[in-house]
C-alpha cells in the first residue's frame, strides 16, 4: 500500500478525552476514530490488526475441533426472560433493549448463550451427538455506564465467543482446559505477555472461571499474586490466610457506655483494644429480580472488609427462590427510612439486631439475613456493638452472648495476606485489563431452556455447559498499552498492520523514488506486507509517523542509496543499521517475516 494513495492520517496533538497511553496513541495514529462514546470506527490500519488477531485466533480454535458458526445478534427478549438474565442484566445498565414493530421485546446482544442453546435445542437429541463446540466473531453491544478508555471499555466491540455441550462433567472440564491452553498460545503468538487468573462467574453463572488479564496500571480489576508464580485471582474471587486475632483482654461479659466510637478507630482507641478482637456488624439491602428487599445484616473482624461480589453470591444462594439478585448496596438514611420502624444504632449494632426493627410492609422480607464471616467465628471474649447508641459489649461469645449466622467466606483478600497455598507466599496487587474469560457453565441455560438429550439408557438427561470468550478489539489495544514507548506504538510481528514501511527521505529524488517502489515491488513478491511512504513531506515527519504508527521495520531510502545502500531501523528499541539494496529481501525473509512464517 502506497500511503500517498490511502486513507492515513497522524495527529500531532494529545486527543483531550483519552486518558491512558493505549487510547491515546490509537487515535493519534489514525487507527480509530469516536464517533461517540463508547462508539469507534476501526480504520483501515487497525482493521488490518483486527484482522491478524482474528486469523490467529480462528486457528487455534480450529485446532481444538471447534467449528466457527454466526448467531444473531438481535435476541427476542423472551428468550432471555426464560433463561432468568432480563431482568439482571437490565438492572445492572448494560443491556441495549428495544421494541419492534409488533411491539415486542428485542435484545442486543452482549453475550450468546441463549442463542446458542436455541440454536442446538431441536438438534441434539442424542449423547452419540456429544460433545459439541461452537464459535464465532462477531460485534457485541453492552451499554456501559462509564465507557472509558477507547476499546477497552466500549459499547460495542468485536468478540470471539465459544460454547461447548457435553454430557459428563469430566468431558466439559477438557475443553475448558483445551481453551485455556489454545488462550495461551494466541496470547504468546501475539507477543502479549498475560496472567490467568482465578474469578467469579458473575451474571455468567457457573462454579469455576478464569480470566486472563494483561498486567498495566491502566487495568480496571485489581489482581492478587504471588511471586512465585504458583496463584494469581481478581480481587472479586481472590482468598487467603487472615492473620490471627490478638488475644481478648476481656474475659468478662459487659456492657459499658462507650461515647463517640461509632468506628472501629475511636471505639479501639477509647477502650485500648484491638481491631482483630472486634465483630463489626454491617447493614446491606438485597433487592431480588421479585423486587423482594432483604435486609442483610454481616458480622465481620474489625480489621476486614466484605467483599460485596461473595456477599452477592452467598445471598443469591440463600434466597435463590427470589430471582436474581439485582442491587446490593448499604443504605443510605433515607433508604433505612423506607424500611425500618424506627432509628437504628447505626455505629453500634450487635449481631443480635432486632428483626422488629424491619418494618412490616410489602415486598420487605421481615428478618435480616445475618452472615457471619469466617474471621469472626473461632473469637472469644470479642468487643461488639450493644444495640444502643455510645455503648459496646465486651467478653461476648458465640453461642452463649450471640448466635452464627449464616457461615460464609465474605471477606475482601488484600495486598500483604499469606497464600491458602504456602503461608511463606504474600499476595502482591497489581492493576489488570481482562482479555479472556473462560468458564464451567453447568446446566444452567440447558436446563432453563429445555435443552435435552437421551442417554445410552434411553432416559433423559441434561447437557452440561461452557462458555470462552475473548475481547478482539480488547486484545489490540492491550498490545499497545502494553508495546509502546516515548515516540509511538510498537506493534509486535503477528499484530501489526504492515511489517516494513519503505521511507523515501526525498520523493523529489529521482533514484531514491524509483528504488523504493522497486523495495516495494520485490518484498511484496517475497510475501512481505509493505508500507510505502511516498508522500511529499519533509523527511523527519515521515519518520515521526512511521515511529507513531509502530510498523516492526522501518526502510530508509536517503543519500545511502548513492553507495547502494538503505538504513534498517528496528521500530522496537529503535536500533539502526545499514544493509546494501541487495540484501534487504533476504535480511528481512530471515528475520522470521515472511508469509509462511506468519501462520506457525
Amino acid at each position: 500500500m502506497k500511503l500517498s494513495q490511502s486513507f492515513f492520517y497522524t495527529l500531532r496533538e494529545m486527543p483531550s478525552d483519552a486518558e491512558i497511553k493505549s487510547h491515546q496513541l490509537l487515535l493519534r495514529a489514525g487507527f480509530i476514530r469516536k464517533l461517540a462514546a463508547g462508539h469507534y470506527s476501526y480504520l483501515p490500519l487497525m482493521h488490518r490488526v483486527i484482522r491478524k488477531i482474528e486469523t490467529i485466533v480462528r486457528e487455534e480454535m480450529d485446532r481444538i475441533q471447534a467449528q466457527e458458526c454466526l448467531l444473531p445478534q438481535m435476541h427476542p427478549e423472551d428468550l432471555w426472560q426464560a433463561s432468568g438474565r432480563l431482568e439482571a442484566y437490565k438492572a445492572d445498565g448494560i443491556l441495549f433493549h428495544l421494541k419492534d414493530r409488533q411491539d415486542r421485546g428485542q435484545v442486543l446482544a452482549p453475550t450468546h448463550e441463549e442463542a446458542v442453546t436455541a440454536a442446538v435445542k431441536d438438534v441434539l437429541k442424542s449423547h452419540r451427538q456429544y460433545p459439541v463446540h461452537l464459535y464465532q466473531i462477531q460485534t457485541k453491544f453492552r451499554d456501559e455506564i462509564r465507557p472509558r478508555f477507547g476499546l477497552l471499555r466500549s459499547r460495542e466491540f468485536i468478540m470471539k465467543d465459544s460454547y461447548s455441550f457435553h454430557t459428563s462433567a469430566h468431558s466439559l472440564k477438557e475443553t475448558y482446559q483445551q481453551v485455556g491452553q489454545a488462550y495461551e498460545r494466541i496470547f504468546q503468538r501475539l507477543g502479549l505477555q498475560v496472567v490467568g487468573v482465578e474469578a467469579d462467574s458473575g451474571a455468567m453463572g457457573g462454579k469455576k472461571s478464569k480470566e486472563f488479564m494483561v498486567l498495566t496500571q491502566a487495568g480496571e480489576d485489581e489482581v492478587l499474586y504471588t511471586s512465585d508464580g504458583q496463584y494469581a485471582a481478581n480481587v472479586e474471587k481472590a482468598d487467603s490466610l487472615f492473620s490471627p486475632p490478638v488475644k481478648s483482654r476481656f474475659t468478662e461479659f459487659q456492657k459499658l457506655p462507650t461515647p463517640n466510637t461509632p468506628t472501629i478507630a475511636s471505639l479501639c482507641a477509647f477502650m485500648d483494644c484491638d481491631p482483630t478482637q472486634v465483630v463489626k456488624n454491617v447493614l446491606y439491602q438485597a433487592v431480588f429480580a421479585s423486587g423482594v428487599l432483604v435486609p442483610v445484616l454481616v458480622s465481620i473482624r474489625g480489621d476486614q472488609e466484605v467483599n460485596p461480589t461473595k456477599l452477592s453470591n452467598v445471598l443469591s444462594e440463600m434466597f435463590s427462590g427470589l430471582g436474581a439478585l439485582k442491587s446490593l448496596e448499604v443504605p443510605s438514611a433515607e433508604q433505612l427510612q423506607e424500611w425500618t420502624t424506627g432509628e437504628l444504632p447505626l455505629g453500634y449494632i450487635a449481631p443480635d439486631l432486632p428483626d422488629s426493627l424491619i418494618a412490616f410492609k410489602e415486598g420487605v422480607h421481615g428478618q435480616f439475613a445475618r452472615v457471619t464471616d469466617f474471621t469472626v467465628s473461632e473469637l472469644e471474649n470479642f468487643v461488639t456493638g450493644a444495640n444502643e447508641p455510645g455503648h459496646h459489649v465486651y467478653g461476648a461469645n458465640w453461642g452463649g452472648n450471640f448466635q452464627l449466622g449464616y457461615l460464609a467466606d465474605v471477606r475482601m483478600a488484600k495486598a500483604g495476606d499469606c497464600s491458602k497455598h504456602d503461608p511463606e507466599q504474600i499476595l502482591h496487587s497489581a492493576r489488570g485489563v481482562e482479555v479472556g474469560h473462560i468458564f464451567q457453565l453447568g446446566d444452567r441455560y440447558a436446563d432453563r431452556l429445555g435443552l435435552r438429550y437421551l442417554d445410552q439408557q434411553g432416559k433423559e438427561q441434561t447437557p452440561l455447559m461452557g462458555c470462552y470468550g475473548m475481547g478482539i478489539t480488547r486484545l489490540a489495544q492491550a498490545i499497545v498499552e502494553q508495546s509502546h514507548d516515548g515516540h509511538g506504538i510498537v506493534w509486535t510481528f503477528a499484530s501489526a498492520p504492515y511489517q516494513v514501511i519503505i521511507t523515501i527521505a526525498n520523493t523529489g529524488d529521482a533514484a531514491q523514488s524509483e528504488a523504493g517502489l522497486q523495495l516495494y515491488h520485490d518484498l511484496t513478491r517475497a510475501g512481505l506486507e509493505v508500507l510505502l511512504d511516498d508522500r511529499d513531506e519533509r523527511a523527519g515527519v515521515k519518520f515521526k509517523d512511521a515511529d507513531l504508527i509502530g510498523i516492526p521495520y522501518r526502510l530508509v531510502v536517503g543519500k545511502g542509496l548513492q553507495e547502494g545502500q538503505v538504513e534498517l531501523v528496528t521500530r522496537k528499541g529503535l536500533v539502526k543499521e545499514v544493509l546494501a539494496l541487495s540484501d534487504v529481501v533476504g535480511v528481512l525473509q530471515s528475520r522470521g517475516l515472511s508469509a509462511e512464517s506468519r501462520a506457525t
